[in-house]
Order: C-alpha cells, then sequence, then structure tokens
C-alpha cells in the first residue's frame, strides 16, 4: 500500500508539513553541526550527527510523501531537476569564484568540488532517465515555469493553493510564467 497523500487535505495536512519542514532543517543542522565538530576534531562526534542528518532526510522524504508534495508520476520532475543539477554546475561554480575573489580559497576550493558533485547529480540521473523513460512524455495541459530554477509545472498553476512553491527552489506561485 502507498502512503502518497494520505495526509494531504486532511487535517493532519498542516502538522505533516511542519513537521516535514523540520526533519528538512535538522538534516541542515546536523550537517552543519558535523562540519564543525569534524574541524574541531571530534571526528567521532561528526560520525554520529552524520548519520543523524542522514535519518532526518528520510524522515522528511517519508512526510514529503505523505502529504503527497512531490508528484506520485515523478520523471517529469525528476527531468527538471536534472536540469537543475546540470546548471547548478555553472551556477556553484560562478559562486565559488566570488567567495575566491573575497580571499575565502578554502571555502572556494570545497565550492567548486560541490560544483563537480551537482554536475554528476545531473549526469546520474540522466542515465536513470535514459534508462527508465527514454521518450519524455508531452504534457497534457499547461505548463508553467519558475523563472529561479527552470521547474515545469503541468497543468493551471492558478489551481494550486496560495502557499504553493516551487519544489525545487521555494519560489512562490506568483513568479511562474506561462510557457508558449
Amino acid at each position: 500500500m502507498s502512503i502518497y497523500g494520505l495526509t494531504k487535505g486532511t487535517e493532519l495536512e498542516n502538522m505533516v508539513k511542519s513537521i516535514m519542514q523540520a526533519e528538512a532543517n535538522g538534516t541542515m543542522m546536523y550537517y552543519a553541526l558535523a562540519r564543525l565538530a569534524k574541524e574541531q576534531g571530534y571526528e567521532d562526534v561528526a560520525s554520529e550527527l552524520i548519520e543523524s542528518a542522514n535519518q532526518e532526510a528520510v524522515h522528511a522524504g517519508f512526510y514529503a510523501v505523505l502529504n503527497g508534495k512531490y508528484p506520485q508520476d515523478f520523471w517529469n520532475l525528476l527531468r527538471t531537476v536534472q536540469k537543475a543539477e546540470i546548471n547548478g554546475e555553472v551556477q556553484v561554480k560562478a559562486m565559488a569564484d566570488k567567495v575566491r575573489a573575497a580571499g575565502f580559497a578554502e571555502a572556494a576550493d570545497e565550492m567548486e568540488i560541490f560544483a563537480k558533485q551537482e554536475g554528476h547529480h545531473g549526469v546520474v540521473i540522466g542515465k536513470i532517465l535514459e534508462k527508465y523513460q527514454p521518450e519524455k512524455k508531452a504534457p497534457a495541459g499547461k505548463v508553467y515555469i519558475c523563472p529561479v530554477c527552470g521547474f515545469e509545472h503541468e497543468g493551471d498553476i492558478n489551481d494550486e493553493p496560495d502557499d504553493y512553491v516551487c519544489p525545487l527552489c521555494g519560489q512562490p506561485r506568483s513568479v511562474f510564467q506561462e510557457a508558449n
């Protein structure tokens, strides 16, 4: 049995949404704390905190599915994510260049590694798509595009709730533009 969207539209939806966000924030916090622990020589603490972060990420994903945050037919979203990851390599590299120019070479070095990882994510997702979804399905209706990250929302964006945000970058529904 799928848990997809079980709480969407119920009195539990807002509670699950809050828990999902708390878990996502916990992921970020635990990874940050692990980084700080590692910098201070506490490798064992860092390892435990990374494990907690990984679990928090799994929890956040569970609650996202429970609330139907992402489409159950995820292939078109995955296509958008693939493009975003490929573009992310260029964007993070450009940011690393600015960080380096500001005199923070060590941070820039690590950001350049992250940039390559973003591009690699895009390559991996591309291989998944090629294997399982070699042909893109044509959109069934209207398509709206997030101008920040390029996410393509299929269907009338105005049918989404007022608090709808881009699932990739968090931009509000109001910034989406109808594709031509």
